[in-house]
């Protein structure tokens, strides 16, 4: 069975992680594209202007498509991969967890900087609301008039979302289908000969 479900966060959250003399504090967002990311990381980077390192990860898409971590000068592997595995193994999508440290003081080490960093990541996810998408897909159905109780019997029946519609001579609506159950509406619209449908985009 294609899982057509996927997992992110409602809200901006925060998380705060202290290890000797240390303060991790951790930043999530609900993200969609490389711009909001971006005008994020801007974002904390003012708040916490007097922090040394503005360490980071994200992934974005239903399916996980686009992954990246930043260490931002902590040693390799030691931040931006710790804070990708929290969100990995928390099964999330469309999220950014920023954590800024400041130093005490005392270094760490490779293994403190792992825990601490993972650490306040998985603080600013155990306080969020974790909410479940479903991935679906958006078709445009175009036909005569006279078809339109055919149409509309096949949209309650499948219970499809309207997006759109367009009821003039020639009518038109827009449909969103749960992406597991697109093949079997297609299908049944394709059986109706007198009318179109095309696939427009997944979302």
């Amino acid at each position: 069975m294609f899982n057509d479900t996927y997992k992110e966060i409602k809200d901006h959250t925060t998380g705060v992680y202290k290890e000797k003399g240390s303060k991790f504090i951790a930043y999530s967002y609900p993200v969609y594209s490389e711009k909001e990311i971006k005008e994020k990381l801007e974002k904390v980077r003012k708040i916490e202007y007097a922090a040394r390192h503005h360490c980071y990860a994200y992934i974005l898409n239903a399916n996980k498509s686009v992954q990246r971590a930043s260490d931002d000068g902590e040693p390799s592997y030691t931040a931006g991969k710790p804070i990708l595995g929290q969100i990995l193994s928390n099964d999330l999508t469309n999220i950014l967890i920023i954590v800024v440290r400041y130093f005490g003081g005392v270094k760490l080490g490779a293994s403190g900087l792992i825990r601490s960093y993972k650490t306040a990541a998985a603080e600013a996810i155990l306080s969020a609301n974790i909410i479940t998408e479903t991935i679906k897909e958006q078709y445009e159905v175009s036909f005569k008039y006279p078809q339109m109780n055919d149409v509309m019997r096949l949209v309650k029946e499948y219970d499809l979302k309207l997006v759109n519609t367009d009821f003039q001579i020639k009518c038109k609506l827009i449909f969103a289908v749960q992406k597991s159950k697109a093949c079997l509406v297609v299908e049944a619209f394709r059986k109706n000969h007198e009318l179109k449908i095309e696939y427009i985009k997944t979302l």
